[in-house]
Order: C-alpha cells, then structure tokens, then sequence
C-alpha cells in the first residue's frame, strides 16, 4: 500500500475580497488542525489601523509596499494563509508564497462579490480610483489563475 502524500507546508488562499478566503481559511483549518493565518489582520495590526485607513493615509503604492513586506516576511509552516485580494499584485511576494504551501485561488463571479460587498470603500478594497468591482475582478483574474495550484469556484 502507497503511502499517502505529504500534506502542503501551508495551504495560501487568494482571490477577490469577497470570495470568502478568511470564512473558507478558519473552516479549513480547523479541519486541517492547522494554525488560521489572515494577512490582512496581520497588516491592520502593523500599521495600527483598518486597512481603508492605510490606503487613506499611504496611498495606492504605499499600501502595496506595506503588503508585500508584509508577505515577504511570512515564514509559516503548517498553517492556512488567507491573503489580502491585493496581494498578486506582488510577484515577489506570490513567488515566496509559493515556496511555502500550495496556493488555491477561491473564485467568485462580480455578481456574488457585488452582494456579499457593500461598500467597497468602507472595506478598504485596494483598487485605483473610479475602478468598478467587474473591472477590477477582469484586471486580477488572470493573476490569480497565474499563482494558482488549483482554483476553487466559490459560486457553488
């Protein structure tokens, strides 16, 4: 009898705000019997504040250099990572990502991140001025998909 193969180091979690990877990461988790890790609470918690106000008070490109020396620094094993929506942007920040676990992109169409998204705003959702939900969900698609091990489809 083949042994079963070795469980990933960490499973990393990505996709849109809104799929549901902080809700699916805590299940997954405590099934897995595994440390729940949530990026951005770990960056709310750095700068000392919600993630709206870091883009408020850094901006667009500050935001983002917080988030990847954020990822960067992760050196986790064993746990389930659930990234910012944001954090493909980073190819560095994806490829050490990588390294660590099995990365499983979490889709959800515009329709159902619409409804489970009141204000975009409000949610500190990291995307440039005047950019809808459907344009910006059709600029991170591919990278998710690019990053991913696997893809999960959220809408059922």
């Amino acid at each position: 009898m083949t042994p079963a193969p070795p469980a990933p180091a960490n499973v990393i979690l990505i996709g849109m705000p809104g799929a549901g990877k902080s809700t699916v990461g805590v299940l997954l988790a405590k099934r897995l019997s595994r440390r729940f890790v949530d990026t951005d609470l770990l960056l709310q918690a750095e700068a000392g504040r919600p993630l709206a106000g870091i883009l408020a008070a850094e901006g667009l490109a500050g935001f983002l250099a917080r988030e990847e020396r954020c990822l960067l620094g992760l050196r986790e094993a064993g746990c389930v990572i659930a990234t910012g929506g944001s954090a493909v942007y980073s190819a560095a920040a994806m490829r050490h990502l990588k390294r660590q676990g099995l990365t499983v992109y979490l889709f959800a169409p515009a329709a159902l991140l619409r409804q489970r998204l009141a204000d975009l705003d409000a949610r500190g959702v990291i995307r440039t001025p005047g950019q809808t939900l459907e344009q910006l969900l059709a600029e991170r698609d591919p990278l998710y998909r690019r990053y991913a091990d696997a893809v999960i489809d959220g809408a059922g």
